[in-house]
Formats: structure tokens, C-alpha cells, sequence
């Protein structure tokens, strides 16, 4: 199969999303099918993610985060969202006492993250770069095609690995705070 364009894949995913969110992002449903346990991921970091500072950056240095460089507006969205699910999550538990239903606070793990990169083995000063784009100052690729792309020849020290998406180092961190630290509601340790 040919690779498909981004719009022909948005274009299929917005078909199949009223099918997996006609209610509680679908959580309700697996429960009553007999899921016991579930974690429900929060958002990451929208400001620090390389694409959205390639699309919405400013001249604006008051826009920024002084200590890490990610937009304010597009991290207090992050922090909004993750606190209309957590009321949502807490609808479920009490719908669902059976069931455990944990929260991934994504959010602040990746605080964590850009604020001291190196302590989580990324490159510091690289943290808000892609390792796989097109240039830029966040090496974001805004075309639809592959011409131009490069890749970085070390994923792990990167926190991004196409703008959007996290690589898998950063994958990793994450799931260490989850199963180690305070990083879920209920605790997933």
C-alpha cells in the first residue's frame, strides 16, 4: 500500500472517532465488558512539543517559559485538559467501584524532563528539537512529503522524535515515573 497523505489519514480518523467516543472516551464500554484495571494517559506537554512551537511561536519572549523555552498557552491547555479528564475519571470510579482506574500525569513528568533534560539523559539545549524533521529551528518538517527529511543520529537524546510524537527514551522515562514515582492517581507501584 502506498503511504497516504496526512489529510487522507485525518480524513479516516475523523470516520472512526465518533465510533471510540460516543461516551467517557470509550472507558465506560471496556469496563462494562469486564476490564478491571485501566490507566488512562493525560496530555503531554503541548508547548514543548516541536511542532506546536514551529506553528505557533512568537517574537513574544514573555510567551515563553523562561526555565524551559515551551508556550505557556499551549501547556496551561495541556493542564486544562488533564484536569477536565481527571474530573471525568473520578465520574467513572465512582460509576465503576470495581474497577481501578488510574491517571498517567504525563504533564508533569515531562516537566520534569524539559526543566532538567540531562538528569534524564537528553541533550541539553536540544530538548524542544525533533530528531527526525526538515530544518527549522525545531527540525519540524511542515510538508506532506518525505523530501528533505533528516534524521538525528542519536533518538535517545532527544525527547521528540518527529515534532508531535515522543521517542522511545522518552517513552521509557515515563514509564519509569509511572511504575517508580508519584507520576499516576491511584498509584500504579
Amino acid at each position: 500500500m502506498a503511504p497516504m497523505s496526512l489529510d487522507v489519514q485525518l480524513g479516516w480518523f475523523m470516520k472512526f472517532l465518533p465510533s471510540i467516543c460516543e461516551s467517557s472516551a470509550s472507558a465506560q464500554t471496556l469496563i462494562e465488558h469486564g476490564t478491571q484495571t485501566m490507566i488512562v494517559g493525560g496530555s503531554i506537554r503541548l508547548g514543548c512539543s516541536p511542532i506546536y512551537l514551529t506553528l505557533y511561536g512568537t517574537p513574544n519572549h514573555d510567551d515563553y517559559e523562561p526555565r524551559t523555552g515551551c508556550l505557556k498557552w499551549a501547556n496551561e491547555l495541556s493542564e486544562y485538559h488533564d484536569h477536565l479528564l481527571q474530573k471525568e475519571i473520578q465520574r467513572a470510579r465512582r460509576k465503576h467501584s470495581h474497577a481501578t482506574i488510574a491517571f498517567a500525569d504525563y504533564y508533569n513528568i515531562l516537566k520534569l524532563v524539559y526543566r532538567s533534560p540531562n538528569e534524564y539523559g537528553f541533550s541539553s539545549g536540544r530538548a524542544l528539537i525533533a530528531c527526525c524533521g526538515g530544518g527549522g529551528p525545531y527540525n519540524v518538517n511542515m510538508t506532506n512529503g518525505n523530501n528533505g527529511l533528516s534524521i538525528c543520529r542519536n533518538p535517545s537524546s532527544l525527547v521528540s522524535w518527529d515534532g508531535l510524537h515522543l521517542t522511545e527514551a522518552a517513552y521509557r522515562v515515563i514509564a519509569r515515573a509511572l511504575s517508580e514515582g508519584p507520576y499516576s492517581v491511584p498509584p500504579l507501584a
